[in-house]
């Protein structure tokens, strides 16, 4: 995998423990969301939250598809969830993205876990 995916995954990872360490698990997906987005702006990375992602399929458009959590640099994208275990649509669901966005990489992390290296799982295109 290129090492600037590799690069940016190890601050996400970073971050999120930070996060997970002084707040724990049980706060909403927003708020973790913000909290992280901010802690890589302040690593110097372009992050844009919450981004509408439209899809074009079959001649019909759909202007906001779905919306992206976190994409870092324009190329990673990071999923948050805060529940008490992933399920399998969630995998799918970040693979999904990956493929209509063209991105290569991303990463699933669960905020709701206990121990927070327990609910980060990546997700390659």
């Amino acid at each position: 995998m290129n090492k600037h995916l590799e690069n940016i995954a190890t601050h996400v990872v970073d971050c999120s423990m930070n996060i997970h360490m002084s707040l724990g698990p049980g706060l909403l997906e927003s708020v973790y969301t913000v909290l992280l987005q901010k802690k890589l702006q302040d690593r110097g990375f372009e992050v844009e939250r919450e981004m509408g992602v439209p899809l074009n399929f079959e001649c019909i458009t759909f202007d906001l598809a779905f919306r992206a959590d976190l994409i870092v640099n324009r190329c990673f994208l990071v999923e948050l969830k805060s529940v008490e275990e992933l399920a399998p649509v969630h995998f799918k669901q970040l693979l999904t993205y990956l493929k209509l966005m063209d991105i290569r990489l991303g990463l699933l992390i669960n905020f709701g876990a206990a121990k927070l290296k327990d609910g980060i799982r990546r997700v390659a295109n």
